[in-house]
């Protein structure tokens, strides 16, 4: 596969297939054309000694010091030098590939100013693998200035640059879409991969399915709710749940009756994050603005990351609540007034011994350590003392996407404990047959981790259950019979 960029349709699975996947990627002819005419503008401006911010002028401060032709291309370079600045352990491959691919998207944009050249460049290490060394920690996301010269220090090697092409290698957020794109993606995965395990959990309990009718979503019409209840209503489909007497309550703790709620809740603004993701994947977050028409270069604040910070702020609101009611329902079933089984869904002839007991303890450990990443970060506040006080605004996206990573990492875990105990209390209960989804997703957990019987000690490792929710197989779409799954609603 190759990914063809253009500055104006890359997309989120695109950034994962090159990212994730060694997916190739090639500038579309017309975009390397626009980059001849655009580059243009930036050649005529240094020609007329036109004052432009980071092309005939410094950045910063030092805006104030104008610079001749013959000083650019050591200027340039300096910049780069200058801002290697960054702290920390080094990210990871694919956040490089994916920070590499969203520079080269934006270089293909043209309102860079950037030659065609430079953007062959960072295509041709994205095609080699020759990845830089990128540090994690250093940017506010007000402009990823240091990790952008990390990047770029590695990438141009003997390459001449000249004017304009080191504030544009390092003077934008390319890091902190990358890191929101990976976060982001893996938010959705496990967001989907909750909800197939929330319908397990129902049949563990034996849960009263009327919370599911579809006049919950035609009476109350938001999407993520209709989303939510036809997600799973297609994953219990031909569940024993759906037969008549087959609930053992008239209402379900809310962490059960109000999963539509819940799910829907978080799809929402899953969703709302992605779509602002998508137009960041393609935006300008350039300083100073090429606008081609006019001929000239305007100063203007593209690199501020307020809308992709506040939105992944907003993903992690709503992805706490899952979790937190992901936990909820993992410690029910583990007692014996809500399920009607066993306290610690321990086989009955050894009811002495713990089973799954102590898992609630891991649950309580990790829910609470997830909620608390739900603190907004876009809300933070500079100090008004750098650059004489004119950069005094952070957006924290490089924070905001971390703790969404965090969050969906410790989520994972909670929820490799809760496909764990909801495969024991089906199987204790015995009531069959399981729904469509939620029998392959049982089947798969089986293959994996055995039934908890008489004797036996608790699984050591959750490894692989935990790998199994990453691969994405337990999800709707992979499980449901015709492969659609909340897409039909």
């Amino acid at each position: 596969m190759t990914v063809e960029i253009d500055g104006a349709r890359l997309t989120l699975d695109e950034l994962l297939a090159v990212s994730r996947h060694g997916a190739g990627v090639r500038i579309a002819p017309a975009a390397a054309r626009r980059r001849r005419s655009t580059r243009a503008v930036v050649e005529r401006a240094v020609a007329a000694g036109a004052e432009a911010y980071g092309v005939t002028t410094g950045v910063g401060v030092r805006k104030r010091v104008r610079m001749d032709e013959a000083q650019l291309e050591s200027f340039n370079r300096r910049l780069i030098l200058d801002h290697l600045v960054a702290v920390g352990p080094p990210v990871a491959d694919e956040v490089v590939r994916a920070t590499l691919l969203r520079l080269a998207n934006g270089f293909a944009k043209g309102t860079a100013g950037v030659r065609l050249e430079l953007a062959e460049l960072v295509v041709e290490a994205l095609n080699d693998d020759r990845l830089p060394r990128v540090r994690s920690l250093g940017s506010p996301g007000q402009s990823d200035l240091a990790p952008m010269a990390d990047l770029a220090h590695g990438l141009i090697g003997g390459f001449a640059l000249q004017a304009r092409e080191g504030l544009a290698l390092i003077n934008n957020s390319s890091f902190s879409t990358a890191l929101a794109a990976l976060a982001l993606a893996d938010a959705l995965r496990l967001l989907d991969a909750v909800t197939v395990v929330s319908a397990l959990e129902l049949e563990g309990l034996a849960g009263n399915v009327a919370a599911l009718h579809p006049e919950v979503a035609r009476t109350r019409p938001y999407p993520g709710i209709a989303r939510a209840i036809a997600d799973l209503h297609a994953v219990l489909e031909c569940s024993y749940l759906w037969q008549p007497r087959a609930a053992r309550n008239l209402q379900d703790p809310l962490s059960f009756r109000n999963l539509a709620q819940i799910l829907g809740a978080a799809q929402d603004a899953l969703g709302f994050a992605r779509a602002q993701l998508a137009i960041e994947l393609n935006a300008s977050q350039e300083n100073p603005l090429l606008i081609a028409s006019e001929g000239r270069m305007v100063s203007v604040g593209n690199f501020e990351m307020l809308p992709l910070s506040a939105a992944l702020d907003v993903a992690r609101i709503g992805l706490a609540p899952v979790l937190t009611s992901a936990n909820e329902r993992m410690v029910k079933l583990l007692q014996a007034p809500h399920t009607g089984l066993t306290d610690g869904l321990q086989p009955h002839e050894v009811e002495h011994e713990n089973a799954l007991s102590e898992f609630a303890w891991t649950g309580q450990a990790l829910a609470p350590e997830a909620r608390l990443l739900a603190q907004p970060v876009s809300i933070e506040v500079a100090s008004s003392s750098q650059a004489e006080g004119v950069e005094d605004r952070v957006s924290m996206a490089p924070l905001a996407a971390r703790r969404t990573a965090e969050m969906v990492g410790l989520g994972e875990h909670l929820l490799s404990v809760s496909v764990l105990v909801a495969c024991q209390a089906v199987e204790l209960r015995g009531s069959r047959p399981l729904g469509a989804g939620t029998g392959r997703l049982f089947c798969m957990v089986r293959e994996r981790m055995p039934f908890v019987g008489a004797g036996d000690v608790v699984p050591p490792d959750l490894e692989p259950l935990r790998a199994l929710i990453r691969s994405g197989q337990v999800s709707v779409g992979a499980l449901t019979p015709d492969g659609e799954g909340g897409r039909r609603a």
